[in-house]
């Protein structure tokens, strides 16, 4: 019901010519199919520009914010409070609270999106090193290592923030053509 609300009143003030403010509406509002948000940052590197193969690379960067930490937790379901908490979390190892390693991995799906043509995951191998905070700003990065034939590839995949490496993994896709 609040996100119809929150529809609402943004059509109530488009209609009057009222611009909102992008600083002040989550990426959720704001988000398109197949478009990028201004603080996300996304480089590919295609070695052959008319079909994708071995060495071909995607990151996708963005900060983790506290709105992503709790949208994941309602979406999710996972309301662990080593998360959520600043008090409870203080007393773990971590020593302070830390995002959903799913949340974190999820960035390389966001990468993936981003290659060309439609892309299906079909397997995900995450390992975990690093916990990671709220602002803390992560690049996805994304590798095809192998060529699997019928339009299927493995990828070595990774998140770092700048000093250190967050989760080291492997995906095969399916990349289909886009459909007309």
């Amino acid at each position: 019901m609040f996100n119809s609300v929150v529809a609402a009143n943004r059509a109530a003030f488009a209609a009057f010519g009222v611009q909102q403010d992008e600083e002040t509406s989550s990426p959720a509002e704001r988000i398109e199919p197949d478009e990028d948000l201004p603080e996300w940052h996304v480089t590919i590197s295609e070695d052959h520009p008319d079909r994708l193969g071995v060495g071909d690379r995607i990151e996708f960067t963005k900060t983790i914010s506290e709105n992503d930490i709790r949208q994941f937790a309602a979406a999710s379901g996972d309301t662990n409070p080593l998360h959520l908490d600043e008090e409870f979390a203080e007393q773990t190892r971590f020593r302070g609270r830390i995002a959903h390693g799913t949340l974190v991995g999820s960035l390389i799906s966001a990468a993936l999106a981003r290659l060309p043509g439609l892309t299906i995951y079909l397997s995900q191998d995450l390992e975990f090193h690093n916990p990671v905070r709220i602002d803390d700003r992560l690049t996805a990065e994304c590798e095809i290592v192998e060529d699997l034939g019928d339009a299927q590839y493995r990828l070595t995949t990774r998140v770092r923030t700048e000093e250190d490496v967050v989760i080291d993994g492997e995906a095969v896709v399916l990349i289909d053509d886009l459909p007309n």
